[in-house]
């Protein structure tokens, strides 16, 4: 990538592009960052609370979730 091309467009813009300009590099940085750093979704929780299964069904599962709205 050519940086002096760059450079030269950043700055025949006015002050307030410049700033635009910023904002959104930060922003692309960040969007970045955050797609190395995301983790696909495991199921380690998955059968921890299966000591509750009969203690609780279903239905009683959803009629309580009715009471909560």
């Amino acid at each position: 990538m050519n940086t002096h091309l760059i450079e030269d467009k950043f700055n025949a813009l006015s002050d307030d592009l410049k700033q635009e300009v910023l904002d959104f590099i930060d922003f692309l940085i960040t969007k970045q960052r955050h797609i190395k750093t995301s983790k696909k979704f495991n199921f380690s929780w998955e059968g921890g609370l299966s000591d509750l299964n009969t203690k609780y069904n279903s239905v009683d599962l959803q009629h309580q979730s009715m009471e909560w709205r």
